[in-house]
């Protein structure tokens, strides 16, 4: 009832995952990632246990397909769940259930997949595959905004559209990117939107945020007046 993109750019180190359905907040259980290890989309029937069972299994080294079977082990619902993952060499792997509802599948390129479930037909993954493999120039986000778009375009989910969902991250424990559409009559141009404002208003504060490498972050109060001032803001610290 999903479909969804998992992806690795070896030039920013990003993980990332953009999934959407025809169901109720895709985001909170679908797109899991991890900074430095892969990225994971756990699905149809979706057991959320499975995801960071699989993100464990990459940390340990293992190769994709083996964290996904050790993670499937102990689920005695195996046969209904769709899940795939991409770790930091690029290697790609996904299970896809055998009582997945059709159309279910998968693709594969260098550093991603695509997979989904009650699809409109096997051209949703196909279209969104060649769409990622064209779009190479773009930077990651928007990638997977064309990808999913794509599959959209062939036909999506074959129940209809209510949510999708982008989450990426580069070498903090927290997403740069972390983007949910939970219900709306076109979730796609939603998400979006949200990615254009994100490009505009959050991207570019990430270099200044507390992280790894600074655990402080910009604490230059004059150059935030500035920037307030610079949007007409009539703001300032307290007794500055």
């Amino acid at each position: 009832m999903t479909w969804s993109i998992v992806a690795h750019d070896p030039g920013t180190g990003a993980f990332a995952v953009a999934v959407t359905t025809c169901a109720f907040a895709v985001g909170a259980s679908c797109p899991h990632v991890r900074a430095g290890v892969g990225a994971v989309s756990t699905q149809s029937f979706t057991n959320r246990y499975l995801a960071p069972a699989v993100l464990d299994g990459l940390a340990r080294g293992l190769h994709p397909a083996d964290a996904i079977q050790g993670a499937l082990a102990g689920d005695k619902g195996s046969d209904m769940r769709q899940i795939h993952a991409v770790d930091i060499h690029g290697n790609t792997a996904v299970w896809t259930g055998e009582s997945c509802v059709s159309w279910a599948g998968s693709e594969a390129g260098p550093g991603f997949s695509v997979a989904g479930n009650m699809l409109a037909g096997p051209a949703v993954v196909a279209d969104t595959a060649a769409s990622f493999r064209a779009a190479a120039t773009l930077p990651l986000p928007e990638r997977l905004m064309a990808a999913l778009e794509a599959g959209q375009a062939a036909g999506g989910d074959r129940r209809g559209r209510q949510s999708a969902a982008m989450k990426l991250v580069t070498t903090e424990d927290f997403p740069d990117l972390d983007l949910r559409v939970d219900d709306h009559a076109e979730p796609l141009a939603e998400l979006r939107r949200l990615v254009t404002i994100w490009r505009r208003d959050r991207a570019p504060a990430l270099a200044f945020a507390p992280r790894k490498g600074d655990p402080s972050g910009l604490i230059d109060k004059t150059m935030y007046e500035a920037g307030w001032r610079a949007r007409g803001l009539d703001l300032a610290f307290p007794g500055r």
